[in-house]
């Protein structure tokens, strides 16, 4: 049932329209920055006549951007709503990726902007917003509406590197960057603009009393900080060192590679049964069989079980996951002031997976397969600080 913070309940025929719109945005938006430098980063650095390391050093720089504006991004989002903020973060991506596009080989200042600017527009148009926006759309009734948007862009990966790679291969680098910017341009943008609604203004009643079931104090926000900036570490450290885990671990590099390519589907696959089987559950209990996947992952590795079964469980807690960040910041404080609120919650996050992959990449490099340690001790940390949370009327 609709509370006064959300205004009337929107039918359902538009309500599958935004989230819709916003799926397909979300995909072009994941697909065209946070997946764009695993395969234009090599291309480019050689271009540039820089070491890859240069590259994501670039975009880790763009991505510490974005946990650095979250908190203001999510109060203009709270104050005025998602679709003019979604629509500038067409913009800035665009913008990002005309700027590396054209960036001359000798001037390579102008390649960094342009990975700043890119910076810009993942602040203000990746998950966070959009599950703001819902949040302000529709209040404590957007779960539904968030995991069906995580669902969809669950694709990104799947889509965004073969089509990049494809583009680089036939029209280089610049080529697909452009490729990239014109879809924001041509088909993200519009769909913000034509299909996302504004928000109705923020009512005036306290969270307290609109949501008698609301946690309040900063405990709960610290504990729940903690557990998502542990599994966020643990995420950006696979995403980028999976294939050498499992090779490490006794599998062929083709093995290795056929194993991790099983996580994009196990994301979605998740996902879609959190919007049909489990949407009964109450986040947190999805947030805490989410998190237990880290541990067990790195278990069914230490006994042998196989990287098809690591990446299996790995992949289908990554996906549940990203659903719960949404949803559970939800479910335990309410919609009122959501948006600043994700902004501070995920800010720490945002800084872990910057640094994740150098840090997981040097525990490897320094003791090998025990790095797995270190995951698995990150998970437990998680599961224990979403093991002390306890929902409002408890």
């Amino acid at each position: 049932m609709q509370t006064d913070e959300t205004g009337p309940p929107p039918s359902m025929p538009r309500r599958r329209r935004v989230v819709g719109a916003l799926g397909v945005a979300q995909t072009l938006a994941w697909a065209c920055s946070y997946y764009l430098p695993a395969i234009v980063a090599a291309p480019m650095a050689r271009d540039f006549r820089l070491p890859p390391s240069a590259i994501f050093g670039a975009f880790s720089a763009a991505l510490l951007l974005t946990a650095l504006l979250g908190p203001w991004v999510g109060r203009v989002i709270d104050r005025r709503g998602g679709r003019g903020v979604l629509a500038a973060s067409n913009l800035a991506l665009a913008a990002g990726l005309v700027l590396l596009a054209v960036a001359p080989t000798g001037w390579p200042a102008i390649l960094f902007l342009g990975w700043g600017v890119l910076g810009l527009g993942m602040a203000l148009g990746l998950y966070d917003s959009a599950f703001a926006t819902l949040a302000g759309l529709y209040g404590k009734d957007s779960r539904g509406a968030i995991s069906g948007v995580a669902m969809m862009a669950g694709f990104a990966s799947t889509i965004g590197w073969p089509l990049t790679a494809w583009i680089e291969a036939d029209f280089g680098w610049r080529g697909a960057c452009l490729a990239w910017a014109l879809l924001q341009l041509g088909l993200a943008l519009p769909l913000h603009l034509l299909l996302v609604p504004h928000a109705p203004p923020p009512a005036p009643a306290a969270a307290s009393v609109e949501d008698p079931d609301a946690a309040t104090g900063w405990a709960p926000l610290a504990l729940l900080a903690l557990a998502l900036t542990g599994t966020g570490f643990n995420v950006a450290a696979l995403a980028a060192h999976l294939p050498g885990v499992l090779t490490l671990a006794g599998a062929t590099p083709e093995a290795a590679l056929a194993a991790a390519s099983l996580v994009g589907p196990m994301q979605v696959l998740s996902r879609v049964l959190d919007v049909s089987l489990l949407r009964r559950l109450h986040p947190l209990t999805t947030g805490r069989v989410a998190t237990a996947a880290h541990p067990v992952a790195a278990a069914a590795l230490g006994l042998g079980l196989g990287p098809a079964v690591f990446a299996i469980i790995h992949g289908a807690g990554n996906g549940m996951l990203t659903i719960v960040r949404g949803t559970l910041p939800l479910a335990l404080f309410g919609a009122r002031g959501y948006g600043a609120r994700q902004g501070i919650i995920l800010a720490p996050m945002r800084l872990l997976q910057a640094l994740a992959p150098v840090a997981f990449g040097l525990a490897l490099e320094r003791v090998g397969l025990n790095a797995l340690w270190l995951y698995a001790g990150v998970g437990l940390l998680s599961l224990g600080a979403l093991a002390a949370l306890r929902t409002g009327r408890n």
